[in-house]
């Protein structure tokens, strides 16, 4: 799973944002992966997760809700070096988290993500 830090901040997330007026959850998904991973998605290859409420990773007493979608690329060797290479827009830092079997989780993951994203994945 693919987290990223925003500049400025400490906790990964994952990528998004607020969508703009009138823009559905699945077109600012789109748009929002675009601008800050440079990567072109269809939304038919987004699977809606679910709607999400959860304390805000970097502003207190706030909380996001949150409209969650999945992208599997398909198969890794056919997209060899056609997905994220470096962070655009506002993101500073892209993190993937491992899965395996006894692999420990990073302590510095956004309320969202241990709360109700690592649950869905039976993590957390």
């Amino acid at each position: 799973m693919l987290t990223v830090r925003k500049r400025g901040t400490e906790l990964f997330m994952h990528p998004g944002g607020k969508p703009e007026p009138g823009e559905s959850a699945v077109d600012a998904a789109e748009r929002e992966v675009a601008e800050e991973l440079g990567v072109r998605v269809q939304p038919a290859e987004l699977t809606f997760l679910g709607t999400f409420v959860s304390d805000a990773a970097n502003e207190s007493d706030a909380l996001v809700k949150a409209h969650l979608f999945e992208y599997r690329p398909g198969d890794p060797e056919e997209n060899a070096g056609t997905l994220i290479s470096q962070p655009a827009a506002e993101i500073a830092e892209l993190r993937w988290l491992d899965f395996s079997e006894g692999v420990e989780l990073p302590g510095d993951l956004a309320p969202l993500v241990t709360e109700r994203v690592l649950p869905l994945y039976g993590r957390g």
